[in-house]
């Protein structure tokens, strides 16, 4: 399950950083957030559900992001569990069982979009972006992942007014995981020991390189 929540979030990751909120199409969107954003601060709920669309599982937590290539999801509920990215070594941090995964950050990306916060370019590269319109008094974006090795097959976004609000991952197994993104800001200073890794006493560290 941690490596599979893992995944997920980079996915999630990757798509909040292929996002602008303020231009009249999808890829103007990407192209003017991808050119001044530096950093970005959120709190996001975020549910999994089965193929048959049952709630297999509800997070809450925080999102904390530097370009290029530093992020860290903090996770609170149900359980503490932290997914911190240095520009070098992805860590996940399980505090309910005391024990800590480290992967190397280029492998951890490979054949994810998170691959977008360390390789600059153009995301049409990447993604086919088609506008779908309006649903539930919101304006959505399909993505189509370009990577054959993707382990999603699709990507909702929803936005009201000028902010994301929603977000719908499909996987290869069709089951989805949504996020609710708020309290979002852009540019925000960060302090840059936010992504340095700090070692626990007593966790057991696992080598997944």
């Amino acid at each position: 399950m941690t490596n599979y929540l893992f995944r997920l979030v980079l996915i999630a990751f990757a798509v909040v950083f292929s996002l602008s909120a303020s231009a009249a199409n999808g890829p103007e969107k990407l192209r003017l957030f991808l050119n001044d954003l530096t950093t970005l601060s959120a709190k996001f709920e975020q549910s999994v559900l089965d193929v048959e669309n049952g709630t297999s599982g509800r997070f809450q937590g925080t999102l904390h992001v530097s370009r290029p290539g530093k992020f860290l999801w903090d996770y609170f509920e149900p359980t503490p569990k932290q997914i911190l990215a240095d520009g070098d070594t992805v860590y996940i941090i399980d505090e309910d069982l005391e024990q800590i995964t480290y992967i190397s950050q280029e492998r951890a990306l490979k054949g994810t979009p998170a691959s977008i916060l360390i390789k600059q370019g153009n995301i049409e590269d990447r993604f086919e972006i088609i506008d779908i319109g309006e649903s539930q008094n919101m304006a959505w974006v399909e993505l189509i992942p370009k990577d054959q090795d993707s382990q999603f097959v699709r990507v909702l976004l929803a936005f009201l007014g000028d902010n994301l609000r929603r977000m719908e991952m499909t996987d290869q197994l069709g089951q989805i995981t949504r996020f609710q993104f708020y309290d979002i800001e852009r540019n925000p200073e960060l302090d840059k020991d936010l992504f340095k890794f700090n070692q626990r006493q007593g966790f057991d560290f696992l080598n997944d390189y």
